[in-house]
């Protein structure tokens, strides 16, 4: 597949002094389709790189781009932040059709367009609702077909499942990966949990403690499609384990180190 993404040389440091970096060097490529997920310590950058690919940061040095496939009238990307990013004066199905109503995108097309992804998230019963009536799972779903039903050709994930429980994350993660294998869309996916990137991603990134280089690339070779039964699976635990002893040493680093256990 071709590149959807490329990154060369990309670095961010702020203020006026180099020394600060918090990114560093990084040369990466993503594919069309691919979902690509970036773990690493706590001010890894990992959050920072995902804000310059969404143009809300700029970088200080080296270049991107992101490669268009689609209409010009849709956008490149859309992010989902950890937080509920939606506004709580509009109903359910307003929040997820703002981003086509913005672009003028005709009433009924909309419409029809919120309530198919509604569909998707199992949140068609909540259209008239507004997101005070909703648990933070169900906030997070509407963030996530709002992203998608602006119809863009990347999706930038910033922990999206971060502040929920574990069930509800387990329930999120079925959830993005049902909508993916439908979708295919090129999906750039931060994220602190291991297990989270194994079970999500086609690859995994490794950022090191800061400043944040590619310390490694892990092929995640588990069939799709993927069902949470695969967490028990020897593949599984043995590419989670890999991950750990190689996170561990950069968590170390990152001044953390008396805090965490030499096992897992």
């Amino acid at each position: 597949m071709p590149a959807k993404i490329e990154l060369k040389n990309v670095g961010k440091y702020y203020g006026s002094e180099q020394s600060s970096y918090v990114l560093e060097e990084v040369d990466l490529s993503v594919k069309e389709g691919e979902f690509l997920c970036i773990i690493g310590p706590s001010g890894c950058g990992k959050s920072t790189l995902l804000r310059i690919l969404a143009g809300i940061f700029p970088q200080s040095c080296g270049e991107y781009e992101i490669s268009r496939s689609g209409k010009k009238e849709t956008p490149l990307n859309a992010m989902v932040f950890q937080e509920y990013a939606i506004f709580p004066w509009r109903t359910v199905l307003d929040n997820v059709i703002f981003g086509p109503e913005m672009r003028r995108v005709p009433g009924r097309e909309r419409l029809d367009r919120g309530m198919e992804y509604l569909g998707k998230v199992g949140l068609k019963a909540y259209a008239d609702s507004y997101p005070y009536q909703l648990s933070g799972g169900m906030k997070q779903r509407v963030a996530i077909a709002r992203a998608l039903a602006n119809e863009p050709e990347v999706l930038l994930m910033d922990e999206p499942f971060g502040a929920l429980d574990a069930q509800t994350r387990t329930v999120m993660q079925e959830v993005l990966l049902n909508i993916w294998n439908h979708e295919r869309k090129t999906v750039v996916y931060v994220t602190h949990s291991i297990e989270e990137a194994v079970i999500l991603g086609d690859r995994v990134v490794l950022l090191t403690a800061a400043p944040g280089r590619i310390k490694k690339i892990y092929r995640v070779n588990l069939p799709r499609p993927r069902e949470m039964t695969m967490r028990k699976s020897p593949e599984f635990v043995s590419v989670c384990q890999s991950m750990w002893d190689d996170l561990v040493k950069e968590v170390k680093k990152s001044g953390l180190g008396g805090l965490v256990p030499d096992g897992r």
